[in-house]
């Protein structure tokens, strides 16, 4: 039960986590456009953190469903 709820809470901060990565990427690449983006990679690392966000969101319920 208390891992249930542990799972469940970490699902939550995962979401959370990646919506602020979205925002971030989506922040990013508006400062890209308008030229004000002096580090360029700092697309690439939040594209690569937000795969990495869905990967485990998408383990975790591959792991709940089974």
């Amino acid at each position: 039960m208390a891992e249930k709820q542990k799972l469940d809470s970490s699902i939550k901060e995962l979401n959370s986590s990646l919506i602020d990565s979205q925002d971030s990427l989506q922040n990013l690449i508006f400062q890209k456009t308008m030229q004000q983006l002096e580090d360029l990679s700092q697309i690439k690392k939040t594209r690569k953190k937000i795969a990495k966000i869905k990967t485990l969101l998408n383990e975790s319920l591959y792991l709940n469903n089974k």
